[in-house]
């Protein structure tokens, strides 16, 4: 169970494979919710929580302890937006909800092929979505009643997510 306190807002996870749509459904929910917008992957680049570059992938390999360390007084406080493509190394505790935003391959290609993704990690982050690896991490990580599936192809899907997690937020202040 959580250790916020009774009046403190809850924590969110918003994950899902790169280019899914989840730092669009981030900005605006920290915005209009009035919650604060932890990106790991900045936070980890700012903060140099990076213990290699994976030059097969080029991409930088998290230091997922100097991570959790930055963010753990953060958490107790709540109100936190929490994005990141990986889900299963953050404490379950730390979260009210967890929303995974997935992506069709072709519109998931096409934005990964623009932000010039080499092949290897172009396909194997295309792999990630056909076979649902970021949802079903999160399935296995977190209790079955606050992880929820988004859609993050268009902007009409966008939008579709932003009320569905606003609408968490109101149920949520209500218990």
């Amino acid at each position: 169970m959580s250790e916020l306190d009774a009046d403190a807002k809850p924590n969110i996870l918003i994950t899902g494979t790169p280019g899914a749509g989840k730092s669009y459904l981030c900005e605006r929910l920290a915005e209009q919710l009035n919650f604060d917008w932890l990106d790991c992957s900045k936070i980890a680049k700012e903060h140099d929580y990076v213990e290699e570059h994976d030059e097969e992938y080029d991409c930088p390999i998290l230091d997922e302890d100097k991570l959790m360390d930055h963010l753990e007084p953060l958490m107790q406080k709540g109100g936190n937006i929490v994005e990141y493509h990986g889900c299963d190394f953050f404490p379950e505790r730390w979260f009210q909800a967890v929303f995974v935003v997935t992506c069709p391959n072709k519109t998931l290609y096409d934005r990964l092929k623009e932000r010039n993704y080499n092949e290897k990690k172009l396909s194997s982050n295309i792999e990630c979505e056909i076979f649902g690896t970021i949802l079903e991490e999160a399935r296995e990580s977190y209790k079955a009643d606050i992880v929820h599936e988004l859609c993050g192809e268009t902007a009409a899907d966008a939008a579709k997510s932003l009320k569905t997690v606003k609408q968490w937020y109101r149920m949520w202040k209500r218990k």
